[in-house]
């Protein structure tokens, strides 16, 4: 009797103990071995009790390969510099939480990886994380593909990295417009074109000419001034994007009857040692939507340097700086027509928040807009993914910025505000901000 007394009350600690320490447990399946050229399917299944909090689920993914989302149980999916993350503003309320994605393997690859993940939550305001056990996965070779061309996973990175010797062409700049194409359902073409800019800085500008019976749209600009006139499309830069190589898109809208596919041409101008030059954009058949970092250098590497060699080279003594001062014109232009230059948003250094009220693609006056609303905060604007943005305000912690989106919302017909995050002057999400904060979400 003494004897299954003690064994219950074993148990019973042994119980309390697994409560008290494993608030969470973790699990990963992924098969043991792949073929390159192939996908790898992996599901992350999360016990996580009864607490809803903040949480986020990150991966270190090798280089090579590309993770694709299948399921995500209501997580922000994103994947930057190698890492997979997986991050819920609040948990789903289900005590099992499954979460998967594919990843799509280089044809080119061979070699193990150990696939490792951490997930992160708060619980009891305490910021907590646990590991799922790792799993090693043997990439097998390409029957299809030279052994010549193949490379082992683990050199793959250094083999395709921004740094390589200028022979193999990454840093000389190109530019490269993917064939356009009709996007699903539409009869609006998209224009996808890459960037490779090399180590330049400052004063660019990309213009295509399009065909007569279309408009062009901006969809993503990477921070540039987007202007469409007389069937000419200007992307203005008076600071490149920090990325050595990006694509731009837009997309061209046909009047009415117009059925012929557009043909257009194109230069990207720069500046380098205060003189202008000038490359053609070279059209190729390749795919620039949705591709991973290491595509889109295999795509630079493979396009000949002499085609893209400058096309237009303008001396110190004749024209000096010619496309810079077109470009500092422009921007200065459109940025007056829009606002003034003290109300352009200037970054502020780490974590804070803004509420934004209103976006769109053409140059407002801002005082004129904005007046009927009496809005007490002083209205700034930005450039970002193609649109004009205002925001107010400058919040440190979130439930600050998220009372003055209400205040908005009960006191002006501003009724789709909503409160935006940024780091060091970057754009943020919101989550990531209060993952790094730890600070409470409220709604």
């Amino acid at each position: 009797m003494i004897k299954h007394l003690l064994l219950l009350v074993n148990m019973f600690v042994l119980l309390v103990l697994n409560f008290i320490f494993s608030e969470v447990n973790i699990e990963m399946n992924a098969p043991g071995q792949v073929e390159a050229g192939n996908e790898v399917y992996v599901e992350i299944t999360l016990d996580k009790s009864d607490f809803d909090s903040f949480a986020r689920f990150q991966q270190e993914i090798p280089a090579g390969l590309t993770p694709v989302p299948v399921n995500t149980a209501n997580a922000d999916f994103s994947f930057k510099d190698q890492k997979v993350k997986f991050i819920w503003l609040k948990l789903p309320a289900e005590q099992k939480i499954t979460i998967s994605y594919k990843l799509q393997v280089d044809q080119r690859l061979k070699g193990t990886f150990n696939l490792k993940g951490t997930f992160s939550y708060i619980a009891n305001n305490e910021r907590k994380s646990v590991d799922v056990d790792p799993k090693i996965i043997l990439i097998n070779p390409s029957s299809t593909v030279d052994p010549k061309f193949i490379v082992d996973i683990n050199d793959f990175k250094n083999l395709v990295s921004p740094t390589q010797k200028a022979e193999s062409g990454v840093d000389q700049v190109k530019c490269i417009r993917q064939i356009p194409y009709l996007a699903q359902g539409s009869t609006e073409y998209i224009v996808n074109v890459l960037v490779n800019k090399g180590n330049k800085e400052k004063f660019a500008k990309i213009q295509e000419v399009i065909p007569e019976g279309y408009s062009a749209i901006a969809v993503e600009s990477k921070e540039a001034i987007f202007t469409f006139k007389d069937q000419t499309v200007k992307l203005l830069w008076m600071n490149l994007p920090t990325d050595p190589y990006f694509v731009i898109s837009y997309k061209l809208v046909p009047n009415s009857g117009v059925t012929e596919k557009p043909n257009m041409e194109g230069t990207f101008s720069y500046i380098e040692n205060d003189n202008t030059l000038s490359i053609n954009i070279i059209e190729k058949d390749v795919n620039l939507e949705n591709v991973s970092k290491e595509n889109l250098l295999a795509i630079i590497s493979s396009t000949s340097d002499v085609t893209n060699a400058p096309t237009d080279y303008v001396q110190p003594q004749d024209y000096s700086g010619k496309v810079k001062i077109e470009i500092a014109e422009s921007a200065l232009k459109l940025i007056r027509e829009d606002t003034k230059l003290t109300n352009m948003l200037e970054p502020e250094s780490g974590i804070y928040y803004r509420v934004q009220i209103a976006a769109g693609h053409r140059p407002i006056n801002m005082d004129r807009y904005f007046k009927k609303y009496n809005l007490d905060k002083e209205i700034r604007t930005e450039f970002h993914e193609g649109w004009r943005k205002y925001s107010v305000g400058s919040f440190y912690v979130y439930k600050a910025a998220r009372d003055y989106r209400v205040h908005i919302w009960n006191t002006t017909t501003i009724d789709d505000a909503f409160v935006s995050a940024y780091n060091e002057g970057k754009r943020i999400t919101v989550q990531e901000a209060l993952m790094i904060t730890n600070h409470e979400w409220y709604r």
